[in-house]
Parts: C-alpha cells; sequence; structure tokens
C-alpha cells in the first residue's frame, strides 16, 4: 500500500478533531473529505478506512504505546505508525515515523492482559458495565461491534421481489448476497452511491440492517390494523410496518424531531405507500390525542446506540455514564406515557437498539411491575453478528 503525506495527515487531522473537539468521526471525515476535493476514490477511501478502524481500536493502540490518550500531533503520529505496524502495513521513510520504526510489536502483544476492555477497545466503565449486564456473552458481542458493517438492503414487497432487484444490482455491476435468514433482505458489497440506483430511487429498496429488519414481523401487524410508531425518526420501520400490512389500515408515525418526519414523507412517497399520517410530537396533548386508539403500538424508544456500534465505532467513546441514566429515565417515561395510546386487547412493542440489559428486559421487568394490565408475550435479542447489529424487543399485550 503507497502511502502520501497529505492522506496520512488527513487521518491525523480527523482523530484530532473527532476526539479532541468531540465531533462524531463521521461528520469529521465527511468535511476532511469535502474539503480535498482534489483526492481520487483511493485517497478518499483511504483517510475514511484507516480513521475508523483507528476509532475501533482507540484504547488498545494507545495500550501498545504504552500511553495515555492523546491528541497532540506528535503523539497522534505515533498512534497511527503503531497502527500501521500492527496491521501488518510497511512504513515509509518519512522523519515522524523515526521514533516507533523499531517498535517491538510481537513483545509488547505477548503482554497483553486478559481484559476485554482493552483487547476489543472500551471504555472502562463500559466494559465494566456490560461484564456486570451481560455476562459470558459479553466477550462475542464486544468482538462482533468491532466488525465494520456491511450495507444492508430491504425489498420493498409492495413493489418488486428480491430476486428480481439482486439480478438488476448484478448487471449493474455490484456485488450482492442474501441476508441469511431473510426472505427480503440483501447484503450490498463495497459503498456504492445509493441515490444513483434505478431500485433506489424507485423505492423497491430501503436501507435497514438486518437486526432492525426483524423489528416489524416481531409486532404481528396485519392489513387494516390502525398502528402507531410513536419513536418513527426517518420511518425505516414505519415502511416496513406499511409493506407487511399490504398498504391497508392506518400508521400514524410520531417523533420530537418534525425534521426526520419530512424525510419519512418523502420515503413513503417514493416507496408507494399512502396509508401513513405523521404527527410531531409537541406538547402531552398529542399523546392524549389518540388515547386508546392503536391497535400496535411501537415504541423503539431512544437508546444508547451501543447495539450499532460497528456503524457509529466512535459511539463507544463519546457516550458517558450520566448520558445513559438520563436514557434510562427517558425511556421509562415514554413506556408510561405512551402506552396510554394502546387500546384493551393491543399489542405493545418496545425496541431498543442497545445491547444493556438495563435498557431493556429491565425496563419491561419495571414496567409490568407497575400495569399488571399488560402480559409479556416474547422477548427476544438480536445480538450483533457478522450481517447485523444489536437490538432488544418485547411484545406486550394489553388485556381487556
Amino acid at each position: 500500500m503507497r502511502m502520501f503525506p497529505n492522506t496520512v495527515a488527513g487521518v491525523i487531522e480527523a482523530l484530532e478533531t473527532s476526539f479532541g473537539k468531540g465531533i462524531y468521526a463521521d461528520k469529521v471525515v465527511e468535511r476532511i473529505l469535502r474539503s480535498n476535493k482534489k483526492w481520487g476514490s483511493r485517497d478518499r477511501s483511504f483517510v475514511a478506512e484507516h480513521t475508523y478502524e483507528i476509532v475501533r481500536n482507540w484504547r488498545f493502540l494507545w495500550w501498545l504505546l504504552d500511553m495515555e490518550p492523546s491528541t497532540k500531533r506528535k503523539s497522534l503520529w505515533k498512534l497511527v505508525g503503531v497502527y500501521f505496524l500492527w496491521k501488518g502495513i510497511d512504513l515509509p521513510d518519512w522523519p515522524k515515523f523515526d521514533s516507533i520504526r523499531d517498535f517491538d510489536l510481537p513483545s509488547r502483544l505477548a503482554e497483553l492482559p486478559k481484559n476485554i476492555g482493552i483487547e476489543e477497545s472500551f471504555p472502562e466503565w463500559f466494559n465494566e458495565r456490560a461484564e456486570n449486564e451481560l455476562g459470558g456473552n459479553w466477550a462475542a458481542i464486544a468482538h462482533n461491534l468491532n466488525v465494520p458493517a456491511y450495507v444492508i438492503l430491504r425489498v420493498n414487497t409492495l413493489k418488486s421481489h428480491r430476486a428480481d432487484v439482486m439480478e438488476e444490482l448484478r448487471e449493474a455491476g455490484h456485488t450482492v448476497t442474501e441476508l441469511p435468514d431473510s426472505e427480503i433482505g440483501i447484503i450490498l458489497e463495497g459503498r456504492p452511491r445509493l441515490n444513483h440506483l434505478p431500485a433506489f430511487q424507485e423505492g423497491r429498496i430501503e436501507v435497514q440492517d438486518g437486526g432492525s429488519q426483524q423489528i416489524a414481523p416481531f409486532t404481528g401487524v396485519t392489513a387494516g390494523q390502525k398502528v402507531i410508531d410513536a419513536c418513527a425518526g426517518a420511518g425505516g420501520k414505519t415502511l416496513h410496518l406499511a409493506e407487511m400490512m399490504k398498504n391497508r389500515g392506518s400508521i400514524v408515525s410520531m417523533d420530537i424531531e418534525e425534521r426526520k418526519l419530512g424525510e419519512l414523507e418523502k420515503r413513503a412517497q417514493r416507496s408507494g405507500i399512502n396509508i401513513v399520517k405523521t404527527h410531531p410530537i409537541d406538547s402531552r396533548t398529542t399523546i392524549s390525542k389518540y388515547e386508546h386508539w392503536a391497535d400496535t403500538l411501537l415504541l423503539d424508544v431512544p437508546c444508547s446506540g451501543t447495539g450499532v456500534i460497528k456503524r457509529d465505532p466512535d459511539t463507544k467513546w463519546k457516550l458517558q455514564p450520566e448520558h445513559l441514566e438520563r436514557t434510562l429515565e427517558i425511556q421509562a417515561d415514554i413506556l408510561e406515557r405512551y402506552s396510554n395510546m394502546l387500546r384493551p386487547g393491543g399489542t405493545l412493542v418496545y425496541a431498543t437498539c442497545s445491547i444493556f440489559k438495563s435498557e431493556n428486559e429491565d425496563q419491561v421487568r419495571n414496567f409490568l411491575e407497575n400495569h399488571p394490565e399488560y402480559t409479556l408475550e416474547q422477548e427476544e435479542r438480536v445480538n450483533p453478528c457478522e450481517y447485523g447489529d444489536g437490538f432488544y424487543m418485547a411484545r406486550l399485550i394489553k388485556n381487556d
């Protein structure tokens, strides 16, 4: 691999800004790529790929150097150098790498302690909490969270079939495979510009992770129902629900961010879906307006995002214990207030993209203790794996 000083400097700048100013790496990388218009596709891929890999392995790499994390340029050049050595990439003959050119990597690796937080690069508070909440499952989950994510597509069954879409994508030169254990999921290799694909422009496919694709079927919705997706965001699960309902019935999609609902409306139109009505949550009266209205209520609540770290690797560095505690309060409040929109006999599905038991099973148990009118019918964990993120879902029935 041939390296150039300006692209390595781009990686250094991205790390300095992301960790020094607390800005998410994807935003930083996007800005750097935008400001270097002369870079070709290989240059841009180099900066993005190596920035994200160093973010994923931040704690481990500093352990290799036996240094405290720093955002000073001199220290970051050492960090990038030892990262290249670890990856088996020959260092160019640049003076900035002289201090680590003779670094004894095998000897240092032989000293690696049995600590998942160091091996898989998670903050110590995060590692301790995960070990307490997940026990023996944490090691495999931590490892899978560090596997770079694939692009996963979901076929819009109102407009097409998976085999037809896959054939079209292959004819256009893309490498695709079926998502295991799915009839509608497609794994797309690489990072093509999706908005240029006719299948995307015509609403025959949507981007949706394999784990996320399991939530709508878990609700058990059927055509003709009245459904509320109360934390809809930009609407990936809303669209999936509508497709399962054969575009018959009524879906109310809510969110506190009206901008996201605007994007949902555009996506619904592109997908040929006309049963969705959006309603921003601007006051408590929004919830009371739909009291006892829904046959099915989906609460895909705000969460720590720890199940999707492979897509957002610096979440593990930006998330703080106090943020998690505040999130737990928000989740409990949403369960308590929003559940009033469900009719007796209806189905409530609580979901998160978190790995933590405190955001998942514990929240559901606490709600059930205070609401004997609900019965837990089923709960399921989708742990992060090669083809998907981590999710939790619980299906509760509100007794008549």
